[in-house]
């Protein structure tokens, strides 16, 4: 039987917004009753149509996949009851963003609104009207997972206890890894650089609406954002999404469709924006941005403002969390800190995560040293300035107690929490009506656990 563990992790991913799937014209399922638990029945075009899903996504189908699925529905089932029962607290509110959510990502993956509804042969709202239930089934079996485990702790004695189990040929081998912190300056453009852009801003605009130019060519001409220009700027978004800069946002849903904005300064640099078609919340917009350029002298003074920073915290006067929440111009350091993080969202990365300058830099530093303020550029073509923070670096390694121990640490809580979930569900089950299909516990062993169990909860 796959283990719990395994199925805490996996459950809500593969059972996603499954009304998509539900909504293909050629579907051909047999839509019959695969078990109960309490009140509530597993069909198995659910089950079919979010392997259906697996595939879509592009990920692996493990072996016996209707068979798991199965089992984290039935699971699912009985952490959704449980938590009715605890009068766990899940708003519309919660179920409405959670929806919203997941139909943006599927406009993403699709390319279009319009898109997404032809392949589902529904419009948004029925989409969303078919899921509604489901996912506030998957957030009350998600409140009822955590009331479950969030208390489980681990001890050292633990971490020690469970790397002893790992077969010491199994042992994974870790490639070198460093945690990095950056503190950035973004040095702001001179007053009258900013006032020729908006000025140009401007012409852009008259040049649209009086047809000499259309908002598509300019667009591809002149706009500095890599991630829209080559689609006339176009992005869909969404009132209440949080990445949008909230100057970008509140302009946005301002206009009327077909209104092209004046020039609105966010944090990347100055817009104008046209709203080219509005549903409630959601709409379809244009931009074309433009960055004002800074120049050698607003550079050399961040240099300076960032060496001052430089010699306090060789000094030891501040330390550099605190001067990365406190002085950093990255937005990400005043929630997660100024470390860099990986793709597990640790602190340790790979040389293969960090751009060719920063690659550059720390093969001339050692552990503990700070950089000298360098200029740089980012992802989005932003000029600034930085010191980075070589705060350790691993050598390529097997896997062991003094130089992963907080990676063993997580290992073995979620192994944890796996176990307690294992005894919580073992401890429930004979308080619920389950009914499993008769014939599937013998195709599926994992089932057999449920199978029989029929008293009244």
């Amino acid at each position: 039987m796959r283990s719990l563990k395994k199925i805490a992790t996996t459950f809500f991913l593969f059972f996603s917004l499954v009304a998509v799937a539900q909504g293909q014209p050629k579907k051909v399922i047999a839509d019959k009753i695969a078990g109960i638990v309490g009140d509530k029945i597993i069909l198995y075009s659910d089950i079919r149509n979010s392997l259906a899903d697996i595939v879509r996504q592009g990920q692996e189908v493990p072996p016996n996949a209707e068979c798991m699925l199965m089992e984290q529905a039935i699971i699912s089932k009985m952490l959704m009851l449980q938590a009715q029962k605890d009068s766990l607290p899940v708003t519309d509110e919660e179920v409405e963003a959670d929806l919203d959510n997941r139909i943006r990502t599927y406009i993403n993956q699709f390319g279009s609104q319009e898109a997404l509804e032809e392949v589902a042969g529904k419009t948004i709202y029925q989409i969303k009207d078919d899921a509604r239930e489901s996912v506030k089934e998957q957030k009350l079996a998600q409140a009822m997972q955590r009331k479950i485990v969030d208390n489980v702790r681990i001890t050292p004695i633990e971490v020690k206890a469970y790397f002893d189990k790992i077969p010491k040929d199994s042992l994974p081998f870790y490639e070198s890894e460093l945690e990095i912190g950056q503190i950035i300056l973004y040095p702001k453009a001179s007053r009258d650089l900013e006032q020729y852009i908006v000025g140009e801003m401007n012409n852009y605009k008259k040049q649209i609406e009086n047809k000499v130019s259309d908002f598509c060519r300019l667009a591809k001409q002149v706009s500095e954002d890599p991630g829209s220009k080559d689609r006339c700027g176009q992005y869909q978004i969404n009132r209440a999404e949080k990445t949008w800069d909230p100057v970008f946002l509140s302009t946005a849903f301002r206009l009327k469709e077909g209104d092209i904005s004046s020039p609105v300064k966010s944090k990347f640099g100055f817009h104008i924006i046209q709203l080219v078609q509005r549903n409630g919340d959601d709409a379809i917009v244009r931009h074309i941005l433009r960055i004002p350029p800074v120049t050698e002298e607003e550079i050399n003074q961040s240099k300076r403002k960032l060496d001052t920073i430089r010699s306090r915290l060789i000094a030891g006067t501040i330390g550099f969390n605190e001067a990365g929440s406190k002085y950093s111009d990255d937005e990400a350091a005043k929630y997660s800190g100024p470390f860099i993080t990986g793709r597990d969202g640790s602190t340790f990365v790979t040389i293969d995560q960090l751009d060719k300058e920063m690659v550059a830099m720390l093969g001339k530093m050692s552990v503990g040293e700070f950089s000298q303020p360098t200029a740089f550029e980012s992802e989005q073509g932003k000029k600034g300035v930085r010191i980075v923070y070589l705060k350790s670096r691993t050598e390529p390694h097997r896997m062991n107690l003094k130089d992963d121990y907080s990676r063993i640490s997580n290992f073995a809580l979620e192994e944890k929490k796996g176990q307690t979930l294992d005894k919580w569900i073992k401890n429930k089950l004979p308080t619920y009506y389950v009914m499993v299909e008769p014939g599937t516990a013998e195709e599926c062993p994992q089932l057999k656990k449920f199978d029989g169990e029929t008293k009244s909860f």
